[in-house]
């Protein structure tokens, strides 16, 4: 008897195959059956976060938004020299690679290089 694997992102055991691919409902990574997950993980340690000016930032940071920038899906914008706190690093494939909470607006995705580490 087969045993599913478990997710190599979030280890996971609520795991579901879709044909030759992995599929992790709870963080949405997908990976191949044959997949050698242990090549892949020295590069995404090494990687780091940096702002504008770049400081190396990490998860639990205050930043500053450097210019205004539009919502997508919105009509709102996010002014420069709005201060977020706490933010969370993600490994965003779409460039956006921090998540944070602003009032008023709610769970948002921004890319470092429009931040300043405060």
């Amino acid at each position: 008897m087969k045993t599913e694997p478990k997710c190599p992102k979030c280890n996971s055991e609520n795991v579901y195959s879709d044909g030759n691919i992995w599929i992790c409902p709870e963080c949405a990574n997908e990976w191949s059956e044959h997949l050698d997950t242990t090549a892949s993980a020295p590069e995404t340690a090494n990687a780091t976060i940096k702002d504008a000016n770049g400081n190396t930032l990490t998860s639990g940071d205050a930043v500053t938004v450097m210019k205004d920038l539009k919502i997508k899906g919105s009509s709102g914008v996010l002014k420069s020299g709005t201060k977020v706190k706490n933010i969370r690093l993600t490994d965003g494939n779409d460039g956006h690679n921090i998540i944070c909470k602003i009032d008023g607006m709610g769970t948002i995705n921004l890319k470092s290089e429009f931040v300043r580490k405060i």
